[in-house]
């Protein structure tokens, strides 16, 4: 499925790839693979606060746990080794909601001996989203998470959790994230591409180095050994760039050639464009089944105002168009039913295909954000991969792997295998109940997430993606009504 120039820009061979799920699983392997780096250090993310603590369970605390503190020491103790960040430079609202504003970071460097720079977007408004991180161009990791202070997490996902606090001793929310980790051309080619950003952003021209180890931790053990990897990007071709969609290609291909499953992770989902794609797969009598998880509800008031009540009219039309019920929507809570906020950007299809990375299923990471994502494919159904996301889903349920596979075997599909095992509620239905006035008029426009520069800012010429899906739909259920067919609940 994976083909350079439509939908990835590279298809590039890793000897190992290792699905790391929860960040505090990231966050120790990162901890480890940045004392052994011996060259370089590269890393692009759209935040990145120096106070994080990469292993909070264990000692060393404060100051000496931070990765700021770590990365400058490496930096100060291993001359050859250069450490690299790129930043986005986030405008002032956003920045405050961080606790770290971007250039309180590049101050806390100062360039010495860890250089710090910040990242313009492409486009007004828009957000440099991408999260890469490249050690010594052998092994590179792409997430949907950043490394900061409010992201680490178990996949205990507890509601009392004594580690999950910002600097300020302020309690935070349960949050889920996952990232790729590979190595091998697949990680020399993110490598090449992290130099590349650096280039265009500061001007210098970064040489490919070379190191006599190997930097995959000993303690991970791979995912997948021998896969191809293919790297699919947003650009949104402002500021002297080429428009690049591959991002919403793939997803768009991933959708169209699915045969029995479409699992989605992720935190929104609002594109009309890819809900078309969905809807017309649920019109097909012998189509896949489809599941989203996603988060209840968003943590940030501009997020709730703008993808909420977009999502939930688009799982309204989606449910309408799916005519043979083989749709469900989710979202994880807490043993004491708080919410989990759901941060991760997943794809698996068909348990042969898993994509990991930054890009949401809305407007702007499929033509307005910088965006990358990664996917590794195989031929056929792999059962690591299937094992990846039964436990994504076992995990929220809070029962054993080995009981959710049994269950899904069992009863042949992924929402009844959920329904027999949630007894406890730990999955609740995400409603699909359309949204208020206001709700849908978010929706019906896309406030706040446009899907290109050229409607950026004039969110009438978005209102034509809503009324294709609405189109489809419609044809859809008319289909079913002269066929006879009625979804069955």
């Amino acid at each position: 499925m994976l083909e350079v120039g439509r939908n990835c820009s590279h298809i590039e061979h890793a000897d190992r790839v290792a699905i790391l799920v929860e960040n505090d699983i990231y966050f120790s392997v990162v901890e480890k693979a940045l004392e052994r780096a011996e060259r370089s250090v590269l890393l692009i993310g759209w935040q990145f606060d120096p106070r994080t603590q990469l292993d909070p369970l264990n000692p060393p605390f404060g100051a000496a746990g931070e990765v700021g503190h770590q990365m400058r020491r490496l930096a100060r103790t291993k001359p050859d080794l250069k450490v690299r960040l790129l930043v986005w430079n986030s405008p002032l609202p956003i920045a405050a909601s961080q606790g770290m504003f971007p250039q309180r970071a590049v101050q806390w460097f100062n360039k010495n001996p860890v250089d710090l720079r910040l990242v313009k977007p492409l486009s007004m408004g828009a957000a440099h989203h991408q999260k890469i991180l490249v050690i010594d161009d052998r092994l590179a990791f792409c997430s949907g998470g950043d490394i900061s202070v409010d992201r680490w997490d178990t996949d205990q996902h507890l509601d009392e959790e004594e580690h999950r606090v910002l600097p300020s001793g302020e309690k935070r929310k349960p949050r889920h994230e996952v990232v790729m980790m590979m190595d091998g051309a697949a990680a020399g080619i993110l490598g090449e591409m992290a130099r590349g950003a650096w280039e265009w952003v500061t001007g210098q021209a970064l040489s490919q180095v070379e190191v006599n180890y190997d930097p995959w931790p000993a303690a991970v053990k791979p995912t997948l050994t021998d896969v191809n990897v293919g790297i699919s990007q947003t650009i949104s071709g402002d500021s002297g760039t080429i428009e690049t969609r591959e991002v919403e290609t793939l997803f768009l291909d991933m959708i169209a050639r699915a045969e029995k499953l479409i699992f989605l992770e992720n935190q929104y989902f609002t594109s009309p464009v890819i809900a078309a794609a969905i809807a017309q797969r649920l019109g097909e009598p012998n189509g896949p089944e489809v599941v989203l998880v996603s988060t209840g509800e968003s943590p940030s008031w501009f997020d709730h105002a703008t993808m909420d009540g977009a999502r939930s009219e688009v799982l309204a039309t989606l449910y309408q168009a799916d005519v043979f019920g083989r749709m469900s929507a989710w979202h994880p809570k807490t043993r004491g039913g708080d919410n989990i906020i759901v941060h991760s950007k997943v794809t698996v299809i068909d348990d042969r295909m898993i994509r990991v990375g930054s890009s949401n299923l809305n407007n702007r990471s499929c033509g307005y954000d910088t965006e990358c994502d990664v996917t590794a494919e195989r031929e056929r159904l792999d059962p690591a991969i299937r094992k990846v996301r039964q436990h994504l889903i076992a995990h929220f349920l809070g029962v054993a792997d080995a009981d959710y596979a049994a269950a899904e075997k069992r009863l042949g599909s992924v929402a009844a295998a959920i329904e027999s095992l949630n007894g406890s509620g730990r999955m609740a239905p995400i409603s699909h109940q359309r949204p208020g006035w206001l709700g849908r008029l978010t929706a019906r426009y896309q406030i706040g997430d446009p899907s290109s520069p050229s409607n950026a800012w004039r969110p009438w010429k978005r209102r034509k993606l809503s009324h294709r899906l609405a189109d489809e739909v419609k044809q859809i259920v008319s289909s079913a009504h002269d066929d006879g067919v009625a979804r069955s609940d």
